[in-house]
């Protein structure tokens, strides 16, 4: 077990780093649409390219950090009624949820999106609207960010089956589930922060 908690720590490691680093596109694609809308409303004018660019940053954020996302826990799903179940049911449901449906279907979209990233590469594909950018940088990032997506879940089947072996302590500390469903299940007053604003 201990040379798969190694690899799942190396996964976790470049997951978090690229997870980290792509937020900061956030801010780029926010200046970028400040800065298109600026110049639309002062110069009248404007181009596609610039509307393209600030959804082929929100794509890569959306894309690349999806992976994170799963790592800290914080994918949306049905809390409500997943929190009634005891901690080891909640366990293996990730373990098979993971096993048998997030393994699949990101294997079904990396064996797609290869393909996919690959012919827009070699055709040059651009897009259809006037002064439209390239494609592939953004069917890149399709394929990239289920493989990362992929590596995560793989890392976290390795997490869940140390945690259900007793190897390892659950590592999304108090709880597996989300901080904000943790903070509705904690009543204010006993918080030792209280109240959040």
């Amino acid at each position: 077990m201990a040379p798969l908690l190694k690899l799942s720590r190396a996964i976790d490691a470049v997951t978090a780093f690229i997870g980290r680093s792509v937020s900061w596109l956030i801010l780029v694609a926010v200046l970028v649409s400040a800065g298109n809308a600026t110049i639309r409303k002062v110069f009248d004018t404007s181009s596609n390219a610039w509307l393209e660019l600030q959804w082929y940053l929100y794509g890569t954020v959306f894309m690349l950090a999806a992976a994170y996302t799963l790592q800290r826990n914080e994918h949306v799903r049905i809390d409500i009624v997943v929190s009634n179940f005891s901690k080891k049911v909640r366990d293996w449901i990730d373990l098979l949820g993971h096993i048998f449906f997030l393994l699949p279907f990101c294997g079904i979209m990396v064996w797609l999106g290869y393909p996919f990233m690959m012919n827009a590469i070699r055709s040059g594909e651009i897009s259809v609207n006037a002064g439209g950018l390239t494609l592939w940088p953004a069917k890149a990032m399709v394929f990239l960010g289920f493989l990362l997506l992929l590596a995560q879940a793989f890392s976290e089947i390795i997490k869940r089956i140390a945690v259900i072996a007793g190897v390892i302590e659950d590592p999304n500390e108090e709880s597996d589930l989300p901080p904000a469903v943790r903070e509705m299940e904690t009543p204010a007053h006993l918080s030792e922060e209280g109240p959040k604003a």
